[in-house]
C-alpha cells in the first residue's frame, strides 16, 4: 500500500508541474513569430506601400499594401501562427497579379511590429487594418477576408462584426481550443487555456459569402474541425477539399488559386 501511495502522490506531483508548466508558457506553444522584416523591394515586390499602423492599445504595426486595379477588391490577408508576414511574399505577388488590392497585416511581435501576440491583440490587430482600409476609402463590398490558419479565428471575428464582401478561411478551426483538447486530451484546456478563438461561437454572425479550403490529410488542424466550423456557419457557405494534403497546402499557389477564383465569380468589377 504505501509503494501505491507513493507512486500516486508522485504522479500527482509530476502532473501538477506539467499543468503548472503548460499554463505559464503556453502562448510559446500557440505562437511562433519571427522577427523578419525585409522591405517588399528586398522580396522582388513591386507598387507596394510599407504603411505603420498604431493599435488603439498604443502597439505598432507593419502593413503591406497594394492598391487593386480595375475596380477589383482588396484582399486582407491574415497569416496564419509561424514565421513572419514577408515569407508568404509569394502568395502577395499572386493576389497582385491576378488583379486584386492586397493588404498583408504583420501581428503583434511579428516581423517589424511591436508587442507580444495574445488573442485580444490579434483581434485588435485585424480590426485596426480593417479600419485603415475604410479610412482609405474602401466601402466594405470591395474588402475580402482572407484567413490561414490560426487567422482564421480573427478573421472570423473581425467579419462577425464588420460588414466585408466575402471570407475566405484556409485550414480554419471551429475553436482552438479544440484543437489543443485533441492534440492534448491529458490535459483540462478549456480551464488553462488564455486564448481559445472560439471561431464557432461567431461564425453564425457573418453575413457575407464564405468559402472554407481544407485538406483531408491536415494533422495540424484536422479537417474535422474544418467541417464543424461550416456546420455552424450561414448559408451563403461553400466547403471545399483539398483533397489528400496536409497543412503544408497552404503554401501550394494552386490553393491560393481556389480562393481566387471564388472571389473573382463572386465579385464584379
Amino acid at each position: 500500500m504505501g509503494f501505491i501511495k507513493l507512486a500516486l502522490i508522485t504522479f500527482g506531483l509530476l502532473y501538477a508541474s506539467a499543468l503548472s508548466g503548460m499554463y505559464v508558457f503556453q502562448r510559446d506553444f500557440q505562437y511562433f513569430p519571427e522577427r523578419y522584416d525585409p522591405a517588399p523591394a528586398r522580396l522582388g515586390l513591386t507598387g507596394v506601400d510599407r504603411r505603420l499602423l498604431t493599435t488603439p492599445d498604443g502597439e505598432t504595426l507593419v502593413l503591406w499594401y497594394a492598391p487593386p486595379r480595375d475596380d477589383k477588391p482588396v484582399i486582407l490577408f491574415l497569416h496564419g501562427n509561424g514565421g513572419a508576414m514577408a515569407h508568404r511574399a509569394d502568395r502577395f505577388a499572386f493576389y497582385q497579379a491576378r488583379g486584386f488590392g492586397v493588404a498583408f497585416l504583420s501581428w503583434r511581435g511579428y516581423g517589424g511590429s511591436s508587442g507580444r501576440p495574445t488573442e485580444t491583440g490579434l483581434l485588435t490587430d485585424a480590426k485596426t487594418a480593417y479600419d485603415q482600409l475604410r479610412g482609405l476609402g474602401l466601402p466594405p463590398d470591395r474588402i475580402v477576408l482572407v484567413g490561414e490558419s490560426l487567422g482564421t479565428g480573427p478573421a472570423v471575428m473581425l467579419a462577425a462584426r464588420s460588414p466585408v464582401a466575402a471570407v475566405v478561411l484556409e485550414a480554419p478551426y471551429s475553436a482552438a481550443v479544440d484543437v489543443a483538447r485533441w492534440a492534448y486530451p491529458w490535459l483540462p484546456t478549456s480551464l488553462l487555456m488564455k486564448d481559445q478563438y472560439r471561431s464557432r461561437d461567431h461564425v453564425a454572425s457573418i453575413r457575407a459569402p464564405l468559402l472554407i479550403l481544407h485538406g483531408e490529410n491536415d494533422t495540424v488542424i484536422p479537417q474535422s474541425f474544418g467541417k464543424r466550423l461550416f456546420q455552424a456557419a450561414q448559408d451563403p457557405k461553400t466547403f471545399l477539399s483539398l483533397g489528400p494534403v496536409g497543412h503544408e497546402a497552404l503554401s501550394d499557389p494552386a490553393t491560393w488559386a481556389k480562393g481566387a477564383d471564388f472571389i473573382d465569380q463572386l465579385i464584379a468589377p
